[in-house]
């Protein structure tokens, strides 16, 4: 089943690069005009035949800043539908040594950040009856050593899920992707040229375009009863380690 959007506004933030041009384009694909953000310029933008993404350069992290950029894609676009919150990411460090501005930018990135562009986009959501989808991560349901403050990030980002769909309820509804392991830029600097595509019962990684699907289902006329949901996009997770024990 193809899913139309034609007519809807989209903002995916972080959507000029990784999983959030993935998402951007399965927007584009369906028809919605998309709007993309991101803290530095970039030189190609989410494309799909004769559409392109429109790009704002934000660094979502602040509140002036996220409060322009719904301001202007309301006054360019005359409404919002969709609000993506895919903008996050951390570098790998230990969590002994890490600075704690390194962990307080992480928290700010991954958490603080969407709660910032729910408050300030929730009146043009309300108007539109539109939704907000917010891209988790596995590492927020399970130990995540190097990476501390992503993992207790996104665990508060799934809780911020739950609780956003109950105060927005019944005008605007919310709702979560908790996303595994990703074939991308950002999955290649973690991990290098390593094959994961083993240890996820799928045999395979997952592509942006995936989660691409699960935001866009999420935010179809399909999802108008679903909220306060998070949907699983890992390929069945990662295998168990204790049998990797006993094979060995």
């Amino acid at each position: 089943m193809e899913i139309d959007l034609t007519g809807r506004v989209v903002l995916v933030t972080g959507g000029t690069r990784g999983l959030g041009a993935g998402i951007a384009e399965t927007f584009l694909r369906a028809g919605a005009e998309v709007h993309v953000c991101a803290r530095k310029p970039v030189d190609e933008l989410p494309s799909h035949g004769s559409a392109t993404a429109h790009f704002a350069q934000v660094d979502v992290r602040e509140s002036e800043q996220v409060a322009e950029l719904i301001s202007n894609i309301r006054q360019r676009s005359g409404r919002l539908d969709v609000l993506v919150n895919n903008a996050g990411g951390t570098p790998v460090a230990d969590t002994a040594s890490a600075s704690i501005r390194l962990h307080r930018k992480v928290v700010e990135l991954n958490l603080i950040a969407p709660l910032l562009l729910a408050q300030h986009a929730r009146d043009a959501l309300v108007e539109s009856g539109g939704s907000i989808i917010n891209i988790s991560s596995v590492s927020g349901r399970r130990p995540s050593p190097g990476t501390a403050a992503y993992g207790a990030a996104k665990a508060g980002l799934d809780n911020l899920t739950g609780t956003l769909a109950q105060e927005l309820a019944p005008d605007v509804r919310v709702n979560g992707v908790v996303v595994g392991l990703v074939r991308s830029e950002d999955q290649a600097d973690h991990y290098g040229d390593t094959d994961l595509s083993s240890i996820v019962p799928m045999g395979r990684l997952a592509e942006p375009s995936d989660v691409g699907n699960a935001s866009l289902f999420l935010a179809s006329p399909l999802a108008s009863y679903v909220t306060g949901s998070t949907i699983t996009v890992d390929g069945g997770g990662e295998r168990t380690a204790y049998l990797n024990a006993i094979r060995s």
